[in-house]
């Protein structure tokens, strides 16, 4: 039986992520820390920007007739996605969201 064999991520920590699905892994970026007029923020006070870079994506949604679907996104993207899409989780130092394709709403392209 053959196997496919698909990009995992590896972090620093040698744990490699692959997500199941139509799912995406994302590193959100650094909230603003001062305002436009040089205010310093507390942690507390700063927003979580609902911007980041894919880190893993997964295989693809299930179709009806058994193939999958292409993910429109991949690795090293810079997304938006909707603020309280998916789920937090911490990989040593760093802070991952797993969220479903749908809940990113645009790729940033520079």
């Amino acid at each position: 039986m053959a196997t496919a064999t698909k990009k995992t991520s590896k972090k620093k920590s040698g744990l490699k992520l692959q997500p199941l699905g139509d799912r995406v892994v994302v590193q959100r970026e650094e909230s603003e820390e001062t305002t436009a007029g040089g205010i310093v923020l507390p942690d507390s006070a700063q927003d979580k920007p609902a911007r980041g870079r894919v880190v893993s994506i997964g295989t693809g949604r299930l179709l009806d007739d058994g193939s999958r679907s292409e993910i429109q996104v991949k690795e090293g993207d810079r997304v938006i996605f909707s603020s309280y899409a998916g789920e937090t989780f911490k990989v040593g130092d760093d802070e991952l969201l797993l969220m479903r394709e749908d809940d990113i709403l645009a790729v940033i392209e520079d």
